[in-house]
């Protein structure tokens, strides 16, 4: 009997690693898509809605405007509702605000945007701490499964936007519209978990104290810086390279198949940075080289655009690592999943604020100068100052008292 007792027990945690892995994944598919197919259509949306390349500009980045704004709500967000109903809520933001980005009426479309930028603002700072709470051994793999499977629904998606939209009457608007499908399939899916109990509060003793705010650490700031630099990395690429290569030539369904290749490329960098990152004893190596790889490609493609392709590859390669490293990171610097929320808040409310300039300013530069150079050199500085936040938040450290006092804690 204790023996049947046993299998029964490892088969039931089994299953319900099974089913919340499931989950995982089934988010993930909409953490980036509903985002990214933009960029592809953006020349279209401009030329619908009359903007400018500052404007357009504004359109692509509002939602990491609204990411910095919403982040730092997340974690209070989750413990008034719990964490399983805080997703679920976030999936339905998420699905209005597709749906009425595409409903053809005068501001519906910022209106939508900025309620796609809340409902994955708070996915993105709430599945790190799903990670911590129900993968706590596994935090590398599981980021990096994820990771590369929002990668991979972004590049699918940002392949079909434009064949849809040129071949359907209701244009761009159908195809950012038609995502919705996927939102809807993961909250049927999170549905039955709403019934589990959120987490009873902690009290105010002594084990509180061992959560120290990321808000008052050096270590949480070096993450935060982190993650700032990189989503720059990310969100130029999303939101001007099918620009940069239409102004080279290049067709816009071309365009689209190369952002699509970037975002295939991250798919597999992501799951091979998620399957190494937890065999190195920090995560200084990894970090360090994918900050080198997208410093080599923005400088590359202000030198010599002609071989833009080599350098979306560099991009994708490090984009892809760099994703999955600082996601990883709020649960790696933290204690406890509570902890973990709170620096994915904080990192994603200070660096998306930082990403969402990047794709403003340069846009503002090129409207400014007439080219891609000087906008490509500027991005190239700031990857070299991801270089450095690279060495410092990949050191083996957690946020807590000891790391405040400047002694390291081995993991």
């Amino acid at each position: 009997m204790p023996v049947t007792a046993e299998l029964n027990k490892k088969t039931g945690r089994s299953v319900r690693f099974g089913f919340a892995f499931i989950g995982v994944i089934l988010i993930a598919v909409n953490l980036r898509v509903s985002f990214v197919s933009v960029g592809p259509l953006l020349s279209d949306i401009s030329a619908d809605l009359g903007l400018s390349s500052t404007a357009a500009g504004f359109l692509t980045g509002l939602p990491l405007i609204v990411f910095a704004l919403s982040s730092p709500i997340a974690p209070a967000f989750a413990r008034w509702l719990g964490l399983d109903r805080a997703l679920w809520a976030a999936l339905l933001i998420l699905a209005t605000g597709i749906v009425l980005r595409s409903v053809p009426v005068m501001g519906y479309v910022w209106i939508g945007t900025g309620l796609v930028g809340v409902g994955i603002a708070f996915l993105n700072v709430l599945v790190p701490s799903l990670v911590k709470r129900d993968f706590p051994d596994r935090v590398s793999q599981v980021t990096g499964s994820y990771t590369a499977v929002q990668a991979g629904a972004a590049a699918i998606g940002t392949a079909l936007v434009v064949p849809i939209a040129q071949s359907s009457p209701g244009g761009w608007r159908l195809a950012l519209g038609i995502w919705v499908g996927l939102v809807l399939l993961a909250m049927g899916f999170l549905l039955p978990f709403l019934r589990r109990r959120p987490a009873p509060k902690r009290d105010s003793g002594p084990r509180r104290a061992a959560y120290l705010s990321p808000w008052k650490s050096a270590l949480g700031w070096q993450v935060t810086a982190f993650m700032g630099l990189q989503s720059v990395s990310f969100y130029v690429f999303m939101a001007w390279l099918p620009s940069i290569e239409h102004s080279q030539g290049v067709s816009e369904a071309a365009a689209g198949t190369h952002l699509s290749l970037f975002l295939l490329i991250n798919v597999v960098t992501s799951f091979a940075a998620g399957a190494v990152l937890h065999r190195f004893h920090d995560q200084r190596l990894i970090a360090v080289l994918s900050s080198i790889l997208v410093f080599i490609a923005y400088a590359g493609m202000a030198a010599a655009p002609g071989l833009m392709l080599l350098w979306i590859i560099f991009g994708a390669l490090g984009c892809g690592s760099l994703i999955v490293v600082a996601l990883s990171l709020f649960s790696l610097r933290t204690v406890h999943h509570t902890q973990a929320a709170a620096l994915s808040g904080m990192a994603q409310s200070v660096g998306y604020a930082v990403g969402a300039a990047g794709p403003v300013l340069f846009g503002a530069l090129h409207d400014w100068t007439g080219g891609w150079t000087l906008p490509l050199a500027v991005i190239a500085a700031g990857m070299a100052l991801l270089c450095v936040a690279a060495v410092y938040s990949g050191r083996d450290r957690i946020i807590g008292p000891a790391t405040a006092s400047g002694v390291p804690l081995t993991r």
